[in-house]
């Protein structure tokens, strides 16, 4: 087993990545302050998982709340049925809340809890792998909107993650590959050693080696960790963890969240940022290529589909939350692990990437 310290202040935690972690509930059980839990789960990992997970929960109140599985479902609607549960299950200022499930799952269950008497213990159970290596980890919490992806939320940190690896071999491969992108998009950012590591390792990876898994897993979690004790709300460092997620966000949005999966989106928005940042000078082709053949190698799209008029596009990316006065502000990179931010970029050149 892995363990990953996220330290902030008074309010630090663990991610504790490895096999068997859901059944090893005296880890988890004592991150739990109060008597009330609510279980959010989906459809999906529900029939799967909730079992194991509530057989931790004995002698306290708790009960389940079930939301229907995909991005689609993320929604203020399931916000409020969520605090609606809670309400019934007579939830007080000591209550917790346990996401079991995907970055939907996560995200929303998050929300609930930041929304509930202003703010409840939240604990996470991620069962993607996305989830794992992303969203779980550093207090993003949130809903989609019809205008945008994520763009009604809160920062709430959860007490712990329980990244239990066994739960990755009911996951589908298109799933697992999407997860894989948010690794190297970590590399990608700031941490060219690893990015070489990723290429080394990528067969292993995409086979799903347990002992190469934990520790990519782990190499990712530990890079986000640091980023978000340096700069939990977003206001400089952090912002570059967003690399390829302007453009993936705009195609999310685009195809009404069912077309292509969110780490699909991150895979293809990074080599429209690379060809962006080669085009702007900034970096060499070379890296993009690199960047390009080992997102293939694991599976991964990297073109956008052409069922969406660039000009559609750039107008949801104006949406994203990293830009200032209309002006777009864009993640891009000088290299392999070396991104920065970019304001006032052009529309010319962001709509010529994007033909």
């Amino acid at each position: 087993m892995e363990t990953v310290h996220v330290a902030l202040a008074g309010r630090d935690y663990s991610v504790w990545i490895g096999p068997g972690l859901i059944a090893d509930n005296a880890r988890w059980r004592a991150r739990i302050r109060g008597r009330h839990v609510l279980v959010v789960s989906n459809t999906t990992v529900a029939p799967l998982y909730l079992a194991a997970l509530t057989k931790g929960l004995e002698g306290l109140t708790w009960s389940s709340y079930l939301i229907d599985d995909g991005e689609t479902h993320k929604t203020f609607a399931n916000v409020g049925r969520v605090l609606e549960a809670l309400g019934e299950l007579g939830a007080t200022r000591d209550a917790c809340v346990i996401a079991l499930g995907g970055g939907v799952v996560g995200d929303l269950a998050g929300f609930a809890a930041a929304c509930w008497m202003r703010g409840i213990d939240f604990i996470q159970v991620p069962t993607t792998l996305l989830a794992m290596v992303d969203s779980s980890v550093g207090g993003k919490t949130g809903v989609n909107l019809p205008a945008g992806k994520n763009l009604a939320g809160a920062f709430h940190q959860p007490r712990a993650v329980v990244a239990d690896v066994d739960v990755l071999a009911t996951l589908p491969q298109r799933e697992y590959r999407a997860g894989l992108a948010e690794i190297v998009k970590g590399a990608a950012i700031g941490d060219p050693a690893f990015f070489a590591w990723l290429e080394t390792h990528a067969d292993a990876l995409a086979a799903r080696d347990p002992t190469i898994l934990i520790e990519a897993i782990a190499r990712k979690c530990r890079y986000k960790a640091g980023v978000v004790a340096r700069d939990e709300t977003e206001q400089g460092e952090r912002a570059l963890l967003n690399l390829g997620h302007t453009f993936g966000h705009a195609l999310e949005t685009a195809g009404n969240y069912s077309e292509i999966l969110h780490g699909e989106g991150v895979a293809i928005g990074m080599v429209l940022a690379a060809r962006l940042s080669e085009k702007l000078g900034m970096a060499a082709a070379d890296d993009t290529q690199r960047l390009t053949r080992l997102l293939e190698r694991l599976g991964l799209p990297t073109t956008p589909s052409r069922e969406h008029a660039a000009s559609r596009l750039l107008d949801l990316m104006r949406l994203d939350k990293k830009n200032t006065a209309g002006t777009l502000r864009l993640i891009l990179w000088r290299g392999i692990g070396h991104a920065e931010i970019v304001s006032g970029v052009r529309d010319a050149d962001v709509l010529a990437v994007l033909d």
